[in-house]
């Protein structure tokens, strides 16, 4: 009767594991040019479909390409996908770059249940130099969102379905290990 708990006390253990899918917080590219985005997935997500949805809700957004499970690239409208599953990433580059790409996309990984997927806002700046119709002189620094951070200041973070490193450590140490001490004593106790 006391080992029907075991089964969900041995999820709980092991959950941070599946929640294994991180990019960048946000990425910027300017218009006509190319961005990248890479996504790391945890060792054991290989062979799954990996794809790049667009739009803000994850439930409603449109799969702009997709793997098939192999290192295959495979291409969409100016948008390209490759899984290199020897160093646990997939690459999505979306080309000739246009202001209305602007928009929250987001990385994920099929898995029957619960699909793994991490949120990245992608930003498109106005080309290189081009003021939009305002005198240099007249043109307000770019607001939030409007322009590009120099390469290397973009910050890389942890999206829906990924877990922060300082996160597992904090339920290592207050959930896992007094819960695995509990369960050693339980077993021991019952014998």
């Amino acid at each position: 009767g006391g080992t029907m708990w075991l089964p969900s006390a041995l999820l709980l253990l092991i959950l941070p594991g599946c929640l294994s899918l991180r990019g960048p917080v946000s990425v910027c590219g300017r218009e006509s040019e190319s961005v990248s985005v890479q996504c790391h997935y945890d060792s054991g997500w290989e062979t799954h479909k990996k794809w790049w949805c667009r739009g803000a809700q994850w439930a409603s957004c449109r799969i702009l390409v997709q793997t098939q499970g192999s290192e295959r690239e495979e291409s969409g409208a100016r948008v390209s996908i490759t899984d290199d599953q020897r160093n646990h990433s997939f690459t999505v580059t979306m080309q000739e770059l246009r202001q209305d790409d602007t928009d929250t996309y987001w990385c994920g990984i099929e898995n029957p249940g619960a699909n793994l997927r991490t949120q990245i806002k992608v930003t498109v700046a106005p080309k290189r130099g081009e003021t939009r119709g305002t005198a240099a002189r007249e043109r307000k620094p770019p607001g939030p969102g409007e322009g590009c951070l120099p390469r290397g200041l973009s910050a890389v973070g942890h999206g829906e379905g990924s877990t922060h490193p300082r996160t597992h450590y904090v339920l290592l140490v207050f959930l896992k290990v007094p819960f695995l001490l509990g369960l050693v004593g339980a077993v021991l106790w019952l014998e």
